[in-house]
This record gives C-alpha cells, structure tokens and sequence, in this order.
C-alpha cells in the first residue's frame, strides 16, 4: 500500500452563516474549537440549515483525494456503530479506501465536525471528537502500517493518553512518517511535543505559514527557512496567496498559486494540497511537480462547498 491515513473519523456537517453568528457564539474565525459537551455541540446546530453532510476529518480527506489520484490507500480512524459511523465507512469504502478499523457500539457518539462558512469563503470548524478523540493503540495495526511506504498522521488526533499511544505506536512501526499540523490552535496547545516529532520523528511535516511560525516562534518567514535548512527533513509550507515551498537541506523550491480562482469555500485546501504532493513524492515526481500537484489539487477544491473532490 502506498500511503495508510490515521486521523480522526470525523463526519463534516456544512452550514453558511454571516459573520454575526460566529461573533455571538464567541467563535474565532478560520480556527477549529473543540466542544466537549454534545449537547452544547446540538445547541449551535439548531438554528442552522445543513448544505452538507460528508465524511471528513482532515487526514481522511487527504486520503480520499490520493486514492482519487489512483493510487492505493487505507485509513484507520475510530467511530462508533451508529448511523453516522456507518455512513462514515461507507463514504471511504465508495472512495475505494481500505478501511482498517471494526467499529462496535462506543459510549461516545461518531465525531461530527460543524463547518461554519461566512460569505468572504472562510471556515470556521467547532468539532465534537465523540469516539474519534478515544482511539488508543489497539485500534491501530501494526501489520497494516509496516506494508505502507508513508504513514500520514494529523496534529488533530496528538492528546495525551490513549491517543499518543496510539501515535507512538504507528510511528514506531512505520516505514516513513509524514504528519500534518492540523490547527495553530494544535500546534499552540502542544508547542513542546509537536517540536520534538517535526525535529525527531517525521521525514515529512506539513504546515501553513502561521502553524510553522507559531510552533518555532520565528520573527518572520525567513527565520522558518533557517529553521528548516537546518532540520535536514522535508518541510513542506503552504503561505495562503504567496503559494508554497518545499525545503530539504539547502534546497528551496517554490510554487505559485493558481490564478483567476472563483472561491466558494476554504474547506480542504491543506488536506488536498497534502494529498497531491504526497501522490508526487510516492510516484518519484521531483518536488517541484509535486508541490505543482498540491497546488493544483488545493484550487479544485477551493472552488466547491466541502472538502471532498
């Protein structure tokens, strides 16, 4: 198997509201907030008409996109045995992902993730982890990860406890290890830890330009190259309308972003980008054409409601 995806198994449930909503409901925009009372997480639903329901979670997506690209992909991620989690592996299973996980009835409810769209197209997530945020390393295979060439894993899923066990395991068993850094709101909460894996344990680490500045403290984004010349791991750097860059060692290659782009929604654009580089770097593609691929895979998705091509 080329990559194996382990994420949370979040269903994504797409809503449009003005600016007002997120100001009353005390929200931030373009951030994720997690919400650890259901019936809070119901309340903020009940007054919003749904566009969208889609099995998501960040990692998941960025699987569905690599397996629509051709390759051959699997994912573990946790849900429970009810309506959602069914729905959740059926979505996976028609996007012709190898789904590595039972699911049985949990205590907690399949994770929902409400994505809150204003009209200048940003998102704004409020996720409810249900049993996606309990998984522990008994519902990660061992034997599936070491018959994958790259591990993708995402700073959402990183929490002390279960899950970090569930993390050191997949990436003690793995060939190669490539993560994302989800949320600045992540990377803020777990500055320490998320330094010691970009630094020790990952070949390839995703980030925008905020997530990496934040987690290094750096001045600006000449200090993240510095940084990142010095690591002598693949740093790969999404920077919003200044495009992308990839760094490995001395080597800098730069992309530019599509021009002329009707943007609806923001949803996806980091998980698909990380969908088309990873599809480069497993096919031997140079760099440049990989970052080109991200690129091109990040504007389809930008021009649509929803993370899921």
């Amino acid at each position: 198997m080329k990559i194996l995806g382990i994420g949370n198994a979040i269903v994504d449930v797409i809503c449009k509201v003005d600016d007002n909503f997120i100001t009353q409901n005390s929200l931030t925009k373009s951030t994720m907030k997690l919400i650890f009372d259901e019936n809070e997480f119901k309340k903020l639903l009940t007054n919003l008409t749904i566009e969208k329901t889609v099995s998501g979670g960040s990692v998941a997506n960025s699987i569905v996109g690599i397996s629509q690209l051709g390759n051959k992909v699997g994912f573990i991620g946790k849900v429970s045995d009810d309506k959602l989690g069914s729905k959740y592996e059926e979505g996976l299973k028609k996007e012709n992902v190898e789904y590595f996980y039972s699911k049985k009835k949990e205590e907690l409810p399949t994770g929902t993730c409400l994505i809150l769209i204003t009209p200048d197209s940003e998102r704004t997530m409020c996720t409810f982890l249900g049993t996606a945020g309990k998984i522990n390393e008994n519902d990660v295979s061992s034997d599936a990860i070491k018959k994958s060439e790259i591990i993708f894993l995402e700073g959402y899923l990183w929490d002390e406890g279960e899950p970090k066990k569930a993390f050191d395991k997949a990436i003690n068993n793995a060939n190669k290890v490539a993560m994302s850094l989800s949320d600045q709101f992540c990377v803020d909460r777990h500055k320490p830890h998320f330094l010691d894996l970009v630094k020790n344990k990952l070949d390839i680490t995703f980030a925008n330009e905020q997530e990496i500045t934040s987690l290094i403290n750096a001045k600006n984004f000449d200090e993240v190259i510095h940084f990142s010349k010095q690591l002598g791991k693949l740093m790969v750097l999404t920077r919003g309308k200044n495009g992308a860059v990839a760094i490995k060692g001395d080597n800098v290659v730069e992309c530019g972003v599509e021009k002329n782009l009707k943007i609806v929604d923001l949803t996806g654009a980091g998980d698909l980008f990380a969908a088309g580089f990873l599809h480069g770097h497993v096919n031997n593609l140079s760099i440049k054409e990989s970052l080109k691929k991200g690129t091109e895979m990040s504007s389809k998705i930008i021009q649509q409601i929803g993370a899921r091509l």
